[in-house]
């Protein structure tokens, strides 16, 4: 296996007596789409700070290519910072902009005016070069951004929540422009965001952070179809969570009814949690299914529709359907055995936040 581009060893920071990061250990493979995801206050951003010399950590380093890099400054490191505020310069244009770094570095005139044709030109904003910051929309400026920050040939483009302050449509566009920059530029993506779907749509590897701990690693895939404990399998799309006991291997009791599912080795009649997405749930016939309950809820959300059922103890099942199930009416509930998901309950809250990271 190749080295890790980038390793982060043991890393601890506490801000005013708060612990923000807990010995987190992670890796990131050159040329890789990382996201680092999370609730706000996870740690995610301090984690970004750390790799790109922003923030000192307390304990721990940041190898980048075998190398320590932990008490270089930023302006030392083979990497480049896109912020959701682009902190680009209003009183230059936009060349002058994307020349700033290269200018500091000493490059020739020829040199930099190349650079700037060929960032305009990956970034979709050809014969730019004279507009001011102040003419441009926010996903323009966006553009201009990373356009100032590749022109730097940075091996690693660490990107702090960028498409933040976009609206829906142009935030949709500028995600596939960045998958196709990193496809074109062959370069190393860190990126930040708490938005679960920028996530999944993205990354070859998402990061799940909560409490300064690193939940889960995983492609977007595992992430969202394999969660490995009730916070990501929460966090990461929508889901039902339920206890449940694992009577033995491949046969789980939720509510008093016995469901086969693929998962083995929790033990015996052993108290788990049940992950259930909403769209693997099939209503059926009442007598067709291992629950029954009653549809008490409907919304039509234009892919599908969302309802609730709820089941005799009480609770209520949320349910992803392009078939309509009217209010009022009795159904059962039926689960594929592989849209089963076990997870060992949580022995304490602590155990909860450390999740995986162990």
């Amino acid at each position: 296996m190749s080295q890790p581009l980038i390793d982060l060893v043991h890393i601890s920071k506490t801000y005013d007596g708060t612990m923000v990061l807990d010995d987190l250990n992670l890796s990131v493979k050159e040329n890789e789409f990382v996201t680092l995801l999370g609730p706000s206050g996870c740690g995610k951003t301090t984690t970004l700070r750390i790799i790109g010399g922003f923030e000192t950590p307390d304990t721990g380093k940041v190898i980048f290519g075998g190398t320590d890099i932990s008490k270089l400054p930023p302006n030392k490191r083979q990497l480049n910072t896109v912020f959701q505020k682009y902190a680009l310069f209003t009183h230059m244009n936009i060349a002058d902009n994307i020349a700033f770094g290269l200018k500091i570095k000493g490059k020739s005139k020829a040199y930099i005016d190349d650079k700037i044709k060929y960032a305009l030109k990956l970034v979709n904003l050809e014969g730019y070069e004279k507009r001011t910051v102040d003419s441009l929309s926010g996903g323009q400026q966006q553009r201009i951004a990373i356009a100032r920050a590749i022109v730097n040939e940075p091996k690693v483009l660490l990107l702090d929540e960028p498409l933040g302050a976009l609206d829906l449509k142009l935030r949709q566009d500028m995600q596939y422009e960045l998958i196709r920059l990193k496809n074109e530029l062959g370069i190393t993506f860190i990126y930040v965001t708490h938005d679960q779907e920028e996530a999944l749509t993205m990354s070859d590897t998402i990061v799940v952070m909560n409490q300064g701990y690193i939940q889960q690693t995983g492609t977007p895939e595992q992430i969202y179809n394999e969660p490995e404990n009730a916070f990501v399998a929460d966090f990461i799309g929508e889901s039902n969570i339920v206890p449940g006991i694992m009577l033995r291997d491949e046969l789980v009791e939720i509510f008093g009814a016995k469901f086969a599912c693929v998962d083995k080795g929790f033990g015996t009649n052993k108290p788990v949690d049940v992950v259930i997405r909403p769209e693997d749930i099939d209503l059926v016939e009442p007598e067709k299914g291992v629950l029954t309950g009653v549809c008490t809820h409907l919304i039509f959300k234009g892919v599908h529709y969302e309802m609730e059922v709820t089941t005799p103890d009480g609770f209520e099942w949320l349910v992803h359907s392009t078939d309509m199930c009217p209010v009022g009416k009795e159904v059962g509930i039926h689960v594929d055995p592989f849209d089963i998901q076990i997870m060992n309950k949580p022995a304490s809250e602590d155990e909860e936040a450390v999740g995986t990271n162990e």
